[in-house]
């Protein structure tokens, strides 16, 4: 069994092992892949595992003797799963592994703009406050989290995880979810898509990125929320249009946008947003966390064991 792991140093840029993946087959480990390099390294593949590489319909039906895609990643757009079904190609996804990880970095980044954290420990590095006549310093609006409104779209596992969140900090919690209401948790109030735009001091997107959901966020429903309203997207760049949320940067509609992923990765240098100073921007890393990669790593290898075992798990195809 030949097992072929396409662009491994997105998960495990050396910290961690492959080494269970040696015991279930004949394995070949790149760091990455470019499309030049795919057919060659794919072609004798029984079993590939990719996170960022894509598979298209043609690629699938020009490989045979491939049986099995483990995508390295829960959203799995990057496989024409269509296309793998029809050839007999089993594809799976790696479900929940940042859940914690995903709504930690939600926070970090709404308390970052809150606080203004970054902000200050640049000034006092700079000796900002050492030239005041006060024992403390400040010269930005502090916002206080009790009490403002937290709108999430969607609520799987990572929107429930940020709404639990939320409810310590005092946060009243809506949600634009096809979820019942009798359903939910107490203390989340569902509403529709307009509703959560006109309550929510601060919106956080953490639905999956389809054709309903693609720029979600644009000037129209940008038009729509709280003038100064902060916006959070830490689940897919292309659920906002990055030059509207721009727009409203620079208009003032939007107080701030804290992002961990953007619609190009990495962006172009002329990406409109990187000229806003009120855009607060990470490089992909909310699910990164040492913890979280052993977790992605784990299930990849139980999936890979499962396939080969005839009782394949987080089937997605």
């Amino acid at each position: 069994m030949k097992i072929v792991v396409l662009d491994g140093k997105c998960g495990n840029p050396g910290d961690l092992s492959w080494e269970p993946l040696y015991a279930l087959g004949d394995l070949t480990v790149y760091d990455t892949t470019s499309p030049d390099e795919l057919m060659e390294r794919a072609k004798d593949a029984d079993v590939i595992l990719t996170n960022k590489v894509v598979f298209d319909a043609s690629l699938i039906a020009s490989l045979p003797q491939l049986k099995y895609i483990g995508v390295l990643a829960t959203g799995y757009n990057v496989i024409d799963v269509k296309a793998a079904r029809e050839h007999g190609v089993i594809v799976t996804n790696i479900p929940a592994y940042s859940t914690e990880d995903v709504a930690q970095s939600t926070f970090a980044h709404i308390l970052n703009i809150t606080n203004q954290v970054g902000h200050y420990a640049r000034e006092v590095h700079e000796g900002v406050w050492s030239r005041q006549d006060l024992f403390c310093y400040w010269n930005t609006p502090l916002m206080e989290l009790s009490g403002k409104t937290l709108g999430i779209v969607g609520l799987g596992s990572i929107g429930m995880r940020v709404a639990e969140i939320a409810h310590c900090f005092g946060m009243h919690v809506y949600a634009y979810t096809s979820k019942r209401a009798d359903g939910l948790p107490f203390g989340i109030q569902k509403t529709t898509l307009d509703g959560l735009l006109a309550v929510s001091d601060i919106l956080s997107l953490h639905c999956p990125l389809n054709d309903d959901t693609r720029e979600l966020i644009n000037k129209d429903t940008l038009s729509k929320m709280k003038q100064g309203a902060i916006l959070i997207n830490t689940g897919r760049g292309p659920l906002v249009n990055e030059q509207d949320v721009a727009d409203a940067l620079e208009n003032g509609q939007l107080m701030a946008y804290g992002a961990d992923v953007m619609c190009q990765e990495p962006p172009e240098e002329d990406n409109p947003l990187l000229c806003q100073p009120h855009a607060y921007i990470t490089p992909h890393i909310a699910w990164a966390t040492v913890e979280a990669r052993q977790r992605l790593l784990n299930i990849a290898f139980e999936n890979v064991r499962a396939f080969l075992s005839g009782s394949p798990i987080h089937v997605v195809s």
